[in-house]
């Protein structure tokens, strides 16, 4: 990733947004789209998501198989050739998750839901249970597949890739991760 953004820098980015990884014109159907919660402030100042030290989604990206080769946050832009896709529940950038407000979660589930609407990928996976279940009204959600669709789009909870969430083990993620893409490569397309 090389240096990372000095204090000063990281601080400019608090509030900022990252644009999301979309597939375009050329690029495959999206199969997945992974909704992060918010950039936090090493993402916004590189404009990479998941771009902190200690983040685990692009190892255990890899390592579940959705990619060939472990990716680091700067060629974020490889994942729309492989009907990948990144956004955010909440567009702005904090230093920690617990800074954003239910109603920012809640508003940041209404924009996904169009998100998901106009793209219609055939998952949708958040990564952070907390998030969901507040953008989402499902309390009692748990990790993995949901009973609920939109549309057509299945939706999948993951665990958090945070090197703050102690409660996963890289290995235990790598699995669940795997179980999603386990059910994507089933033509892509969520269970009838």
């Amino acid at each position: 990733m090389g240096r990372l953004p000095d204090r000063a820098a990281l601080e400019a980015a608090r509030d900022a947004t990252v644009d999301d990884v979309l597939p375009g014109p050329g690029d495959p159907p999206l199969r997945v789209l992974f909704c992060g919660i918010n950039p936090g402030l090493v993402s916004a100042a590189t404009g990479h998501h998941f771009a902190r030290p200690g983040n685990r989604f692009w190892p255990v990206l890899h390592e579940s198989g959705f990619t060939p080769r472990l990716l680091r946050p700067s060629e974020q832009s490889a994942l729309a050739g492989l009907g990948l896709g990144i956004t955010n529940m909440a567009a702005r950038a904090t230093a920690r998750a617990d800074e954003l407000t239910d109603d920012e979660l809640r508003a940041g589930g209404e924009r996904l839901r169009g998100l998901v609407a106009d793209r219609a990928p055939a998952w949708l996976a958040v990564v952070g249970i907390g998030a969901y279940r507040t953008a989402f009204g499902r309390r009692d959600a748990t990790v993995g597949e949901q009973p609920e669709r939109l549309g057509a789009t299945g939706v999948w909870v993951l665990p958090n890739p945070s090197g703050l969430n102690a409660h996963w083990s890289r290995a235990a993620m790598t699995a669940e991760f795997g179980r999603l893409r386990a059910r994507a490569r089933d033509r892509g397309c969520p269970r009838s």
